[in-house]
């Protein structure tokens, strides 16, 4: 068994991956038990599936919040789908450790089209391999990993209006259990 240091980092948004939006459907809500802070003022809470909790526990790598949620990922969503605390990449502008983008480099990554969580992701990777569950990644965030990140890395790319689904879950665990005998 590979020791938990070594395994590949899985970089998770809320937004999108876990809580769907945008369709012209209506959403299932799904009780979980657990009304925790923000539930009655955040009804988009009632979209998330308690049962990605388990799925993605059962994958296997270190998870790390990549969201604008940042904390209150631990406090509003971990508990409802069963997560404990994970570690949280401080994002630009934040007062992160991890926040290794500057204002001229953030400028420049706007101008350029490159995500404003790409470069924070691969330099809190440092290395090691990592997987980027996102609805907003595009080929140019591909790009710039690929010449930037010297270990593997999966950018991807969920939609929205359906959030984590069966065939992502099956190309995640794939592509981490390749890595993780590695």
């Amino acid at each position: 068994m590979t020791p938990p240091a070594q395994l590949p980092l899985l970089f998770l948004d809320v937004d999108g991956p876990l809580i769907p939006f945008g369709a012209s459907h209506p959403y299932p809500a799904f009780e979980t038990g657990h009304e925790g802070p923000g539930a009655r003022e955040n009804p988009l809470l009632a979209r998330i599936n308690p049962q990605h909790g388990p799925r993605l526990t059962a994958l296997p790598c270190e998870l790390v919040w990549a969201t604008t949620w940042m904390e209150d990922a631990n406090t509003w969503v971990a508990p409802r789908i069963g997560l404990p605390p994970l570690p949280v990449v401080g994002l630009p502008g934040s007062s992160g450790a991890d926040s290794a983008v500057g204002f001229e480099e953030e400028e420049e990554d706007l101008r350029n089209g490159l995500h404003w969580k790409t470069r924070t992701l691969v330099a809190r990777a440092a290395g090691r391999p990592f997987v980027w569950v996102d609805d907003e990644i595009t080929g140019t965030d591909r790009s710039w990993v690929a010449v930037h990140h010297p270990g593997p890395a999966l950018l991807h790319r969920v939609e929205p209006r359906w959030g984590l689904r069966d065939a992502d879950y099956a190309v995640l665990d794939a592509w981490l259990r390749r890595r993780a005998v590695a």
